[in-house]
């Protein structure tokens, strides 16, 4: 029996290291594109889930037209805690402030997906509740003074040494790191049977 031709790899639209890494770690073939959408920093109090979609929906939009017979996927996800989106801090105050807020609660990381061809486009997303210990001062200073908390919604990074201020999650870890791995294999699966090894 002849093998399967390969799969055609994804077209990425992100810039985030940890998507990549998801990908590689699934198996899943890609390749990296810039998106060319600005993601304008959201309201405090605006829908998260619709922010979400929306990022990750212009995020793959906005390369389709390159695609040509490839499928994209664009994601997008927030730190959201009682209705209020928690995104990347401007600096060390605010990325403390931050964590003090998420200090002995329980969040949500909130992910937008978009995957799209030329002939369809299907967007869903994932939540994953987070529950942070109760953090002393010491365990924030020394938080901050990593340098981790830069670039990241909600001021950690769970695959980092932001594990350490997590008491239990529930749900898929792979979406607080960034990309709702389930999501995404269940999609693979339904859209592409067996083309990407799911389904």
């Amino acid at each position: 029996m002849a093998d399967a031709p390969p799969a055609t790899p994804l077209l990425l639209a992100s810039r985030s290291p940890q998507r990549r890494a998801i990908l590689e770690q699934l198996g899943v073939p890609f390749d990296v594109v810039e998106p060319r959408y600005e993601e304008t920093p959201p309201p405090e109090l605006a829908d998260a889930t619709a922010v979400v979609r929306d990022h990750a929906q212009g995020k793959a939009r906005s390369v389709a037209e390159t695609a040509g017979d490839r499928p994209v996927l664009g994601v997008d996800t927030e730190v959201v805690l009682q209705g209020l989106i928690f995104g990347k801090p401007g600096d060390a105050t605010e990325a403390e402030q931050m964590l003090e807020e998420l200090s002995g609660k329980t969040h949500v990381g909130r992910s937008g997906l978009c995957l799209l061809t030329s002939g369809w486009e299907v967007v869903e997303h994932e939540g994953t509740r987070v529950t942070f210990r109760t953090l002393t001062p010491r365990d924030l200073a020394a938080y901050i003074e990593s340098g981790e908390w830069e670039g990241r919604a909600g001021a950690y990074a769970i695959q980092g040494r932001g594990a350490a201020l997590v008491s239990c999650i529930d749900g898929d870890y792979l979406n607080v790191v960034g990309l709702p791995a389930a999501l995404l294999v269940r999609l693979l699966a339904e859209r592409f049977a067996g083309t990407y090894g799911f389904g």
